[in-house]
């Protein structure tokens, strides 16, 4: 197995005020993971570090191989093409439909041939368990389908790993449930890999996973036992 992540001696900042101290990290090709911590303690900086919108100042951080430390402004968006994000609150566009939203990130990321694009359409939708709902508008989905169509626009790209933050966080126990399950099977089928941030410790009782957890200004690797233990 060969990491998809590797951060040593990391230090994270907001501006000047230091977040996160001297963060070791590695993370497995296909590995599925939380990143569990208070509000405040550092888990969206940490997320921000890795898709390149904090800077990295002190230590050595790799993802996907690009080295974080050295990246350049320009190879940002390529670095992001490896990269799948599930964002809480969806970020679907509202003037548009399922197909356009996706179509938008792809012609956004450089693909042209429009065959080829309807393709990756249907099939993350297909993967999803959305292909009828194509010419749907995101206000006619339920929130637990919207979620499912910010995953299916995260695997458009084919990622090595999916990073996701809070995905369960608007959405009902059941539903919760269903959109952990659909991202477990795409972490076994597609051996992408997956960390999930989250605050729901349902979740980590339900499907454990090794857990990474923000700390008083650490970062400790636990497991999702002794995390629901302590809570």
């Amino acid at each position: 197995m060969s990491a998809i992540i590797q951060l040593k001696n990391v230090n994270i900042y907001q501006q000047q005020t230091l977040v996160l101290n001297d963060v070791n990290l590695s993370i497995e090709d296909g590995e599925f993971l939380y990143l569990v911590g208070k509000t405040g303690s550092g888990k969206s900086s940490l997320l921000k570090t890795l898709y390149a919108d904090l800077p990295i100042k002190e230590g050595e951080a790799s993802i996907a191989e690009f080295d974080l430390k050295g990246l350049k402004q320009t190879q940002v968006p390529l670095l992001r093409r490896k990269l799948g994000i599930v964002f809480q609150d969806f970020h679907l566009l509202t003037d548009r439909t399922i197909e356009d939203n996706l179509s938008f990130v792809l012609k956004a990321t450089g693909w042209k041939d429009k065959q080829k694009i309807q393709k990756r359409i249907n099939d993350v939708l297909d993967e999803v368990g959305l292909k009828t709902k194509t010419f749907k508008m995101p206000h006619e989905l339920s929130g637990g389908e919207q979620q499912r169509v910010v995953i299916a626009r995260a695997l458009l790209n084919e990622p090595k790993i999916i990073l996701a933050d809070e995905p369960t966080g608007n959405l009902d126990p059941e539903t919760s449930d269903e959109i952990i399950n659909l991202i477990k099977t795409i972490n076994k089928d597609l051996k992408t890999a997956i960390l999930i941030a989250t605050h729901d410790y349902s979740v980590l009782k339900k499907h454990p996973a090794r857990v990474i957890q923000c700390k008083a200004n650490q970062l400790i690797s636990t497991t999702s036992e002794s995390i629901v233990a302590a809570h």
